[in-house]
């Protein structure tokens, strides 16, 4: 997938890509429909943030998480 350009569907990818290695349990929580092309930048560092490490803390999931809802329209 070519994360270099903006969509709502590169958007869903990182968010499925996210909540999957995130393992989380409520993952109606963060959807696609809750971002803008305006926050993919931030979406992306995330998502290369994720994608490099195997194992995370509870606090660093628990940052993550509220930074995602911080981005969130």
């Amino acid at each position: 997938m070519d994360l270099s350009k903006r969509s709502e569907e590169n958007i869903e990818y990182m968010l499925d890509k996210i909540k999957e290695k995130l393992r989380m349990v409520n993952v109606g929580v963060i959807q696609a429909s809750h971002f803008n092309e305006e926050m993919y930048e931030d979406l992306k560092d995330i998502y290369e943030l994720i994608e490099r490490k195997q194992n995370f803390s509870t606090s660093e999931m628990s940052a993550i998480v509220e930074e995602l809802s911080n981005l969130r329209k």
